[in-house]
């Protein structure tokens, strides 16, 4: 059973999110917030997996309570979903450096949502084409972000090329067809960089790649200097 927080200002939105996750017998409804302090609060004292975030809420916002959750090793294992009605740049970046480990639109499908939330769940990230696209636009045009090259040094040549493919939007299974290594092998290595990047999830490895300049627009790949 996969345990949710419904994080809100609106009341009938909190409503039809419950709803619409009742009809699922894998999903569980754990607890509701109005606003960004009361989220922090049930996330604290309910553990749940995964939070579906308003980004917009007065008094604290999604963002700042999604970093100050993200923050706690206490809720390591939380993995939150940033929803909003605005598809803009700037919430984009935000969530994704916050921690948030997706992004999703509130006219997104029923289906879609159900199945987002079990994608974080199961560790991955939840960003589609067009939001991995934004990231790396606003990376490349925008100032210094949470990483530098040299954090590349210490990971193998190989764990560059994965770390290549997830920067690239691939699922483990295509990196894997990619550079001829088993899927198995390929969760590995994201999972042994998460390690080495100080990285919370697939989200931020995106992050990394494009910040530290591994994944470039037009450059698939570009191997860093050796010290």
């Amino acid at each position: 059973m996969i345990r949710v927080v419904l994080a809100d200002d609106q009341a009938l939105v909190r409503s039809g999110l419950r709803a619409l996750l009742a009809n699922s017998d894998d999903l569980q409804v754990v607890g509701e917030a109005s606003d960004g302090r009361e989220a922090v609060a049930v996330v604290t004292r309910t553990q749940p997996d995964v939070v579906l975030m308003d980004a917009r809420m007065p008094g604290l916002d999604g963002i700042e309570a999604t970093q100050r959750i993200t923050a706690d090793p206490l809720l390591s294992g939380v993995a939150i979903i940033m929803l909003t009605t605005f598809d803009e740049d700037e919430l984009i970046f935000a969530a994704i450096r916050a921690g948030a480990s997706g992004y999703l639109l509130k006219d997104a499908e029923p289906r879609d949502l159900r199945e987002a939330i079990r994608v974080v769940a199961a560790g991955d990230a939840l960003l589609s084409a067009s939001v991995t696209r934004k990231v790396m636009e606003g990376i490349v045009s925008g100032p210094a972000g949470i990483a530098d090259r040299g954090q590349l040094n210490q990971l193998t040549e190989r764990e560059r090329e994965v770390l290549a493919g997830v920067g690239r939007g691939l699922s483990n299974d295509e990196i894997a067809a990619q550079i001829h290594i088993s899927p198995a092998t390929a969760r590995t290595y994201v999972s042994r960089m998460l390690t080495k990047l100080g990285a919370r999830d697939r989200a931020q490895l995106v992050v990394i790649a494009y910040d530290s300049g591994l994944v470039t627009p037009g450059r698939h790949l570009e191997t860093p200097d050796r010290p």
